[in-house]
């Protein structure tokens, strides 16, 4: 069996507010546009989660909010507080835990770079990829049976894209 991870940083975010909590900051406009185009772009692949592990903060939401749309069916969304700011391992844990046969995990820098370079067995040659810039998505798939039995430098990489390679 195959187990399959389409990893998303948040998109773009929104500055113009000082004073707003890290937490609390939404996508910019740039960061709406992307979402949107990141979701045609999947469905466009067949890239289709049936399981969401989003961080808690507003951009990550906002970003699943504006991939969403654009998949079929209503994937179960799993707000996961852990996953705001969470490192490698605290990451590979939330993984393991999944019980959807497609998983889209979607977090943030530096956390999710070191993740994606930790996963896989081989690098894909973008030269985006090691920096993994707003809006990344990874797709990654692990011949295993159970997301318990993820472990590191294991996953295939099917694609690899950011933004501004899909911006309509």
């Amino acid at each position: 069996m195959t187990k399959r991870l389409i990893l998303t940083r948040h998109a773009k975010s929104s500055w113009d507010d000082p004073l707003m909590t890290d937490h609390d900051r939404p996508l910019n406009a740039r960061g709406t546009a992307a979402a949107t185009d990141l979701g045609k772009w999947l469905a466009s692949r067949g890239y289709v989660p049936d399981q969401v592990l989003c961080s808690d903060a507003l951009r990550t939401r906002k970003t699943w909010e504006g991939i969403a749309p654009a998949l079929p069916g209503t994937p179960a969304l799993d707000l996961k507080p852990a996953l705001y700011h969470a490192g490698p391992d605290v990451m590979l844990a939330v993984l393991r835990h999944a019980t959807g046969d497609t998983v889209m995990m979607i977090g943030h820098n530096p956390g999710i770079a070191e993740f994606a370079n930790r996963i896989v067995a081989r690098a894909p040659l973008s030269p985006d990829f090691q920096r993994y810039p707003t809006g990344a998505t990874l797709v990654v798939d692990f011949g295993i049976d159970t997301w318990d039995a993820v472990t590191w430098a294991s996953g295939a990489v099917d694609d690899f894209i950011i933004p501004r390679e899909v911006m309509a």
